[in-house]
Parts: structure tokens; C-alpha cells; sequence
């Protein structure tokens, strides 16, 4: 089993920054790949960004590219997402996630393991 721990979301304006954190703790060992997926009130969960854990290959949704920076700190097993020019579009809980299957992935059911979520508001 992978544990994965969210923190850093809350709230900003728009045109602001936040990262959020995510540090994984287990079978560490086991994971390929690791990324963020976002849900906002009433939508469906879509993915954001992925990181492949030992080369370090990105993903990034189209409506992120340019703004958020997914990157992962291996000796402390720490993934990360710094989010630049947010905008209220972003408002959403934020999950972090790790696969076994898969060095990069885009959809919710290529996760093996998933954290308890982070909010990130931003307000105009």
C-alpha cells in the first residue's frame, strides 16, 4: 500500500500562487508514476498533471499548461504542484495520486492510490 498525504491548498486571488504538496509514505517502491487530479463542486474528476517518478517525464492538461509546474522531490518522496496565474476556473479540491501501471497517465481509473484531497479556492 502507497499513503498519500495532501497540504498547501487555501484560498488566493486571481492572478495569485499556491503549491501543494503531497508526501508519500509505504511501498513507495511499487510506484511508477504520480500526479494531480482536481474536482470541482458538481464536475467530474479530470487530471491536471503527472510526473513519471524516476525520469521525470510531464503531462499537463491543456488548460494548466504554462501555469502549474508539477515536479517530485524522490529522496524525500514528495510530489509537488506550484500553481502560477490562478484563476477561478482552478477552484476545486485537489487530489494527489500515484500509479503502479503507468510512468504518466490522464484518466482517474490509471491511479492505483489516491490522497484525501486539498482545496484550492480562488476568487476574482
Amino acid at each position: 500500500q502507497v499513503h498519500l498525504v495532501e497540504s498547501g491548498g487555501g484560498a488566493v486571488q486571481a492572478g495569485g500562487s499556491l503549491r501543494v504538496s503531497c508526501a508519500a509514505s509505504g511501498r513507495t517502491f511499487t510506484m511508477v508514476g504520480m500526479g494531480w487530479f482536481r474536482q470541482a463542486p458538481g464536475k467530474e474528476r479530470e487530471f491536471v498533471a503527472a510526473i513519471s517518478w524516476i525520469g521525470g517525464t510531464t503531462n499537463y492538461a491543456d488548460s494548466v499548461k504554462g501555469r502549474f509546474t508539477i515536479s517530485r522531490d524522490n529522496a524525500r518522496n514528495t510530489l509537488y504542484l506550484q500553481m502560477n496565474s490562478l484563476k477561478p476556473e482552478d477552484t476545486a479540491v485537489y487530489y494527489c495520486a500515484a500509479s503502479i501501471r503507468y510512468l504518466t497517465w490522464t484518466k482517474p481509473d490509471g491511479s492505483d492510490y489516491w490522497g484525501q484531497g486539498t482545496q484550492v479556492t480562488v476568487s476574482s
